[in-house]
């Protein structure tokens, strides 16, 4: 009897190790697919964020017409989303055919079931979601510094709402990046404010100065 007990236990621990692991590998495959999806929302947001504001900013460097801020950071919101769109498919859509080919050539060698070649297919990348997703992701972010400039007619006032609007976007955008990427908050809220405020001073004093030149 001890020794069919001493046979049993061992089976049992592989059972659960190998349960354990299945566990881990779905984890870590929903965990990868999450970051893809991540990864272009934050990227489009932030675009979204910086671009439409540096933009105006530039604008309002050498404008104090608020319809000319509104207008050119409408024109920056329609430009990126579509810019963001395009970029994202072109490029999920070459992922797409990559790993077409190596599940092609994997099933050539090692002559997979049908179901398990159609399982496989349903955890392709989808180019059309991906570029959905960035086109609505940088428009999100355009919003924040258009809805901040849109009802403000004092013109420091305006600039000053704008750049306060956006820093609290990038924040709030780089923490939730942060969490879902299980990466360090701070260090993540830290380099895309800073990246935001530099993309926008540079912007900002840069028409600032080709304005004051006349060119």
């Amino acid at each position: 009897m001890a020794a069919l007990h001493d046979v049993q236990i061992p089976i049992a621990a592989d059972e659960t190790e190998l349960k354990q692991c299945q566990e881990a590998d779905k984890d870590n495959f929903e965990y990868s697919r999450r970051a893809q999806w991540l990864r272009a929302a934050v990227l489009g947001a932030n675009d979204g964020l910086v671009s439409v504001s540096s933009l105006m900013m530039g604008v309002g460097a050498v404008q104090k017409d608020v319809k000319a801020m509104i207008l050119i950071g409408f024109a920056g919101l329609i430009a990126g989303a579509c810019s963001m769109a395009i970029g994202e498919f072109v490029s999920v859509y070459s992922q797409l055919d990559i790993e077409i080919a190596q599940m092609k050539r994997a099933t050539r060698m090692r002559d997979a079931e049908q179901n398990k070649g159609e399982s496989e297919k349903e955890q392709l990348p989808n180019p059309m979601q991906a570029a959905i997703a960035s086109a609505l992701a940088f428009s999100l972010g355009a919003m924040v510094p258009l809805i901040a400039a849109s009802f403000i007619r004092d013109h420091k006032t305006r600039l000053g709402a704008v750049v306060a609007a956006v820093s609290l976007a990038l924040l709030v955008f780089g923490g939730v990046g942060a969490k879902l990427g299980r990466t360090p908050v701070v260090r993540s809220c830290a380099r895309v404010l800073v990246g935001g405020w530099t993309a926008m001073a540079i912007t900002f004093w840069l028409t600032k100065l080709i304005g004051s030149n006349g060119l």
